[in-house]
C-alpha cells in the first residue's frame, strides 16, 4: 500500500522521486531510531508518516541541524481526507509522540517552498521557519523547527 502511494504523481510532487522516497521508507521501517505510523480517518488507511533520528540521514541534512532532532515526514495520499484536517492531526500526534517517547531536543520538516499548503500546516503545528535548503531531492525547501518545551517543570 505504501509502495502504490509512493508511486503516484501527486506524492512525489512533495516527497521525492519514487526510489528515495522508498529508500527513505525502508530505512525508517527498518530502525529502531524510528517511528512509522499508517495515517486513518474512519479507521481506513488514508497516508503514511514518521519520525525518524536524523541522525540516520548521516550528511545529507543542513550542517546547522541540532544533534537530538527528528525528521518528520508525512502526507495524506487519499484526496477526499486533505484539506480536511488529517494531516494536521497526525502531525501534531507524531511530534507529541517523539517529545514523549524520546530526548529529541527538536523536530525538523523540509517542505518544498511550492507547497504552501504544507507550509501552513507546520506553522499551525509549532514550526518555525529557519531558513531556505536546497534538498538534493525536491529543490529549494523550507528548514523548519519545532523545539521541545523547555520550560521547567513541576514535580510533587
Amino acid at each position: 500500500m505504501i509502495r502504490a502511494w509512493l508511486a503516484r504523481e501527486d506524492i512525489q510532487s512533495w516527497w521525492g522521486p519514487l526510489s528515495a522516497t522508498e529508500a527513505e521508507v525502508n530505512i525508517a521501517l527498518n530502525s529502531r531510531h524510528a517511528m512509522c505510523r499508517i495515517i486513518e480517518a474512519d479507521g481506513v488507511p488514508v497516508g503514511y508518516c514518521h519520525a525518524v533520528d536524523a541522525t540516520l540521514w548521516g550528511e545529507s541534512l543542513p550542517d546547522d541541524l541540532e544533534p537530538g532532532t527528528w525528521d518528520l515526514d508525512l502526507f495524506v495520499a487519499d484526496e477526499r481526507h486533505r484539506g480536511k484536517g488529517v494531516g494536521q492531526a497526525a502531525l501534531l500526534q507524531l511530534k507529541e509522540e517523539v517529545f514523549a517517547t524520546t530526548l529529541a531536543v527538536a523536530v525538523c520538516v523540509f517542505p518544498s517552498v511550492r507547497n504552501e499548503r504544507a507550509v501552513r500546516a507546520y506553522e499551525k503545528a509549532g514550526f518555525r521557519w529557519r531558513r531556505i535548503w536546497n534538498d538534493p531531492l525536491v529543490g529549494a525547501s523550507w528548514f523548519m523547527i519545532a523545539e521541545r518545551d523547555r520550560s521547567p517543570t513541576k514535580t510533587c
